[in-house]
């Protein structure tokens, strides 16, 4: 069972609050500057993290050489923040970088197994209902769970091995892996799940998703998702029009499009603060669990510093991707649209305030 992330964070404090020895830490050795510019973190969320891998890598650790948890998050999460691992840490902790992959490896995957403890959809009918309720507040669209997208992250492939190649060159022109996220308002994963190959189209992702499944049978209630034009219109997702022909409909995209641009600034943020990434380095197409385990533990500390508020990086110019239109080929079905176009009906067609307030004024000038 999952417990929601505020719980935990109490926890943790309370069990601070309680211990009268303080375990010594590497991370005590560099001032809270220092340690912000090789982990892209601040101490307390530091150690709130190191805290939570000593529980589940007690038992843990490479053959050789041995080290200690701090060290061995010390490693992955400077590699995850600068997308290479700094040679002045490395030297600090006696290793070379021949010692990395594997410590990589082994802690990605322990945070890994962490993801449904600190990103999950809502459950209860009260965090359903505050999600949609700040999400409706933004944009206007009532009973909106979240924000669905397919994130691609750039991997190296040799141009010589044809077909690996062609499998990962993304409709962006470049080769990378894709994975499915859905995040809330405030720009929280609520969701990570697949890292496929980056030709894989996003609806075919969502078909084969056992989540989306879920979602698609109503199994989270009468809600959507926001989604972009690489998926298509159905019962809980939903897209914007393709061709507005009148103003409840453009306003409408607006308003899509205003709480679809959240997950860009999501995506953005997640990338700048763990520049791995921005390149997550040589892929096969059989062999992607360790990519997929980064992905996923990054979201997983995305989360984290979140809850504690730690500063996000200076705006980069990370890539961001709208998606390519679902082929023509696809169906959606009368069901689904109806439902869209009574939502449009309903919510968009009244005139917006600015509207009303100019008519009001017209009619004093009359």
């Amino acid at each position: 069972m999952a417990y929601p992330l505020p719980m935990l964070l109490a926890t943790y404090e309370a069990l601070i609050e309680d211990g009268d020895d303080e375990i010594p830490s590497c991370f005590d050795e560099f001032d809270d500057e220092a340690l912000f510019n090789l982990f892209h973190l601040t101490r307390p969320c530091l150690m709130f993290i190191v805290d939570s891998m000593r529980v589940c890598m007690h038992n843990v650790s490479p053959k050789s050489p041995p080290l200690s948890v701090d060290a061995l998050v010390m490693v992955t999460l400077n590699y995850y923040a600068h997308g290479i691992s700094s040679a002045s840490l490395l030297t600090k902790l006696g290793l070379t970088h021949t010692h990395c992959p594997a410590i990589i490896s082994l802690v990605s995957g322990k945070i890994s197994e962490m993801t449904d403890k600190f990103v999950s959809l809502p459950e209860t009918k009260e965090a359903k209902a505050t999600v949609a309720s700040n999400i409706e507040a933004i944009c206007g669209i009532p009973n909106v769970l979240g924000i669905l997208a397919s994130p691609h992250f750039r991997v190296r492939v040799s141009p010589y091995d044809k077909e690996n190649y062609r499998t990962f060159f993304s409709p962006l022109g470049y080769t990378a892996v894709v994975s499915q996220i859905i995040c809330d308002s405030d720009g929280n994963i609520l969701f990570v799940e697949k890292c496929e190959a980056g030709r894989t189209p996003e609806q075919e992702m969502w078909a084969s998703s056992a989540k989306g499944n879920e979602i698609e049978e109503g199994l989270y209630g009468p809600y959507w998702l926001i989604a972009g034009k690489g998926y298509l219109q159905s019962k809980h997702v939903l897209t914007s029009v393709t061709d507005p022909s009148n103003e409840p409909e453009v306003r409408f995209n607006e308003a899509h499009a205003k709480i679809l641009g959240i997950m860009w600034a999501t995506l953005s943020c997640l990338m700048r603060r763990f520049k791995v990434l921005l390149q997550l380095g040589f892929a096969k197409e059989n062999c992607l669990d360790q990519k997929a385990n980064i992905i996923r533990a990054c979201c997983v500390l995305h989360n984290i510093a979140k809850k504690f508020s730690v500063p996000s990086l200076p705006v980069g110019s990370e890539p961001v991707y709208p998606g390519k239109q679902h082929s023509g080929t696809l169906e959606v079905s009368n069901e689904a649209l109806n439902a869209r176009q009574a939502l449009i009906n309903r919510v968009f067609s009244a005139p917006s305030s600015n509207d009303a307030q100019t008519e009001l004024r017209t009619e004093k000038e009359v």
